[in-house]
């Protein structure tokens, strides 16, 4: 099955670079549409189901927006694309909080900025089988210095007035208290990936082992923390083992 990526990108050096970088860091087949401003990006995954994915329509699996377009900012359609079933990256020159933080409020599942060297941005692609973040190196320091900052924040809460959320960072305090596991809505494919979620093997290895697609696991894991409540893949293995799944 080949993989859809959608390119949101007015310039057409960096799009095509972006297009060498997605080929070079997945193995699967690949196919990439274009887009080089909002409009057309709308439209193609309009085509593709719609913002919410449709069930029936083949939709795209990886998305890189960038910020600045002819026709408006890329936040808007992370915005606009909260529910849709795939992993969004933007893919900038921005590294200044103004930029960072509401971009990840908005449901960018990444951040990389467009100066890092060609092998640098594979890497941090090829993360995303891993089921880590994919974020360019200053983002990353950037983060940490923003949470050391905040480390004396008040208790119970996580650090900088941010938490965890699907592996990434959003706005809303959240106190740390024990979360129901509702295994019952878990699928029967659910309880299996979150048993080797559990036991620590990498998106990558349980494809391997269920004999299905990365993207497939990663979809799986996103409805498990959607279902469970829970934001990250230690808490989704601390609940699974307190209630005796693994």
């Amino acid at each position: 099955m080949t993989v859809k990526v959608l390119i949101l990108e007015d310039n057409p050096v960096a799009r095509s670079f972006l297009c060498r970088v997605v080929r070079e860091s997945f193995s699967d087949s690949i196919g990439i549409t274009e887009a080089g401003d909002l409009e057309t990006a709308r439209r193609q995954i309009g085509i593709a189901g719609g913002s919410s994915g449709m069930h029936g329509v083949d939709p795209f699996k990886l998305i890189l927006v960038d910020l600045e377009l002819p026709d408006g900012n890329g936040m808007d359609l992370l915005s606009e694309l909260a529910q849709y079933p795939a992993t969004k990256i933007v893919t900038t020159l921005y590294s200044d909080d103004d930029h960072l933080f509401p971009a990840l409020q908005r449901g960018a599942d990444g951040y990389l900025l467009k100066e890092d060297r060609f092998e640098v941005l594979v890497e941090e692609l090829q993360k995303i089988v891993r089921g880590q973040p994919p974020l360019s190196p200053a983002i990353a320091r950037r983060l940490l210095t923003h949470f050391r900052q905040g480390s004396d924040t008040e208790r119970g809460t996580v650090h900088g007035g941010f938490t965890r959320q699907g592996g990434f960072v959003t706005s809303k305090p959240v106190p740390l208290v024990d979360k129901p596991l509702d295994h019952d809505r878990l699928t029967p494919r659910e309880s299996e990936v979150l048993t080797y979620l559990s036991k620590g093997f990498t998106i990558k290895e349980i494809a391997n082992l269920m004999g299905i697609k990365w993207f497939t696991v990663n979809d799986h894991i996103k409805s498990i923390y959607k279902k469970l409540n829970v934001s990250s893949r230690a808490e989704a293995a601390v609940l699974a083992s307190k209630q005796g799944l693994v």
